[in-house]
């Protein structure tokens, strides 16, 4: 339903629960499944009390013991169960169950569906909060073959088990009412994902969809649309595109990361990265097998012009990043500490950041610290734990000669400061860099490719100017 304001200005009333859950229990033509581990039946309930729910609900179930769970699903490596690959399983064990049980000839225009969700609610002590996996594997025409799927990751921030259950059923009633009812409009459709819901009483921090229905949705947008919505403060995606839980990247690993615009990629990025990689990697308690790069965009980045974000060309930035195999995290940290402080969520193993000098001259400035009651103190407490260094690239002045952490002229009233972290070894100088490259700089890359100037490929890595030709990236154009 509609409401008219004043002028020409619309807006959409929100269903309530009970509507929503009303609404696929009429629709004689859905027809599925609920399997629900950890957190009660509290999807599948909104619409038990709806009214009408015979002709939507086949079976409804949890299987909360460990020997049970594995009798239905199969056991699992190292005995997780709140999983992305444990949601998968119920999807597809209770999908194959539906096409199993049911005659199509019995029932020619049922659209079949699989609900499920996989979730630990916050613990005893409250020491962990709790997170799920929720999603739906359905049809929207009766004839198809192929399933829709919707996967997401949620985490709690209520501090109550039974307000967790709660807010999980309302996200699990808003994502089966979207399914079949805004699958046209993924971006509205993730907006309705909180219909009742407060942003500071759950994060959904990765989504994907699949199927015939969503071929044209890139995951990496509605990734960006988490970020845009306030859903969630960072995103991650791997090189093949998809979107990764950042917790199944990062857990007790060592982690390098580097933020820039990389608008494009160039010569310079890349030796910054290969020299403090392999100084990382020299690191005591550092394994190469253990250690993860991420390549880290900040939101306020990707907003650069000050307007609107450009999805061609985060889109440009994301495939170029993943054409060079790594993996890409989007953030709202504008400050560095934010982004340690997200990183030591997942591990307490030893960390690097990796940036031109030029950004630490941003880190020793106290404006952008006094939100904080501890002002500079509390934001150098959270940046520069133990195990922390950042490794610093040159910068190549106008003159000619070249600034590193030796020479940088800090605030006096930051001096004694800068030299205490210098000291013990926080900050360290990426000393093996190629002077041959230091004048090149990604806006002067940019304004090249987009004017059609000659001479650009040759400050970029090897194969990088071959991927944006190929691709069209950055507005190039034969």
């Amino acid at each position: 339903m509609e409401i008219t304001l004043k002028g020409d200005a619309i807006i959409e009333s929100i269903p309530s629960l009970k509507d929503k859950a009303l609404r696929i229990n009429l629709n004689e033509n859905i027809y599925g499944t609920f399997a629900e581990i950890g957190a009660g039946q509290e999807t599948v309930r909104h619409f038990f009390r709806a009214g009408g729910a015979s002709g939507t609900i086949a079976k409804a179930m949890s299987a909360y013991d460990k020997s049970f769970s594995d009798a239905i699903y199969g056991t699992e490596k190292e005995n997780r169960y709140v999983t992305e690959d444990r949601l998968k399983k119920m999807l597809s064990h209770e999908v194959m169950l539906i096409e199993d049980r049911l005659s199509r000839d019995e029932y020619p225009n049922k659209m079949f569906f699989s609900y499920a969700n996989t979730v630990a609610t916050i613990d005893f002590a409250k020491r962990f909060k709790g997170h799920g996996w929720v999603g739906i594997r359905y049809q929207i025409d009766a004839q198809q073959e192929e399933y829709n799927e919707i996967t997401l990751h949620v985490r709690f921030k209520e501090t109550d088990a039974r307000l967790q259950q709660e807010t999980l059923g309302k996200l699990g009633t808003n994502l089966i009412y979207g399914a079949f009812y805004k699958y046209n409009q993924p971006k509205k459709l993730l907006r309705y994902l909180y219909d009742h819901i407060d942003k500071d009483q759950l994060e959904i921090d990765t989504i994907n969809f699949s199927g015939p229905d969503f071929k044209e949705v890139d995951n990496r947008l509605m990734s960006l649309q988490l970020l845009k919505n306030g859903m969630t403060d960072a995103v991650m995606f791997a090189p093949d595109g998809n979107n990764v839980l950042p917790a199944r990247v990062l857990y007790k690993k060592n982690i390098l990361a580097f933020r820039g615009s990389f608008r494009p990629v160039t010569k310079v990025n890349m030796d910054m990265y290969e020299k403090s990689y392999q100084m990382f990697l020299n690191e005591n308690k550092v394994q190469k097998e253990n250690t993860r790069v991420v390549f880290e965009i900040t939101l306020s980045n990707l907003r650069a012009s000050g307007g609107e974000i450009d999805e061609q060309d985060f889109m440009d930035r994301a495939r170029l990043l993943g054409s060079l195999g790594q993996t890409v995290l989007i953030s709202n940290f504008q400050e560095y500490y934010k982004l340690v402080e997200y990183f030591n969520l997942y591990t307490k193993n030893r960390m690097g950041l990796s940036m031109g000098i030029n950004n630490l001259i941003d880190i020793f400035d106290e404006k952008y610290y006094r939100h904080l009651s501890g002002g500079i103190l509390e934001a150098f407490g959270k940046l520069f734990n133990k195990d922390l260094k950042i490794y610093l690239y040159p910068m190549l002045n106008e003159n000619n000669t070249m600034t590193t952490s030796e020479d940088l002229k800090v605030h006096p009233r930051m001096k004694e400061l800068y030299k205490y972290f210098k000291f013990n070894g926080k900050l360290v100088d990426i000393k093996n860099y190629d002077p041959e490259i230091l004048n090149i700089f990604s806006r002067k890359v940019l304004k090249m490719i987009s004017n059609a100037e000659p001479g650009w490929e040759a400050m970029l890595p090897e194969g990088v100017s071959d991927i944006i030709k190929e691709q069209k990236l950055f507005g190039y154009e034969t």
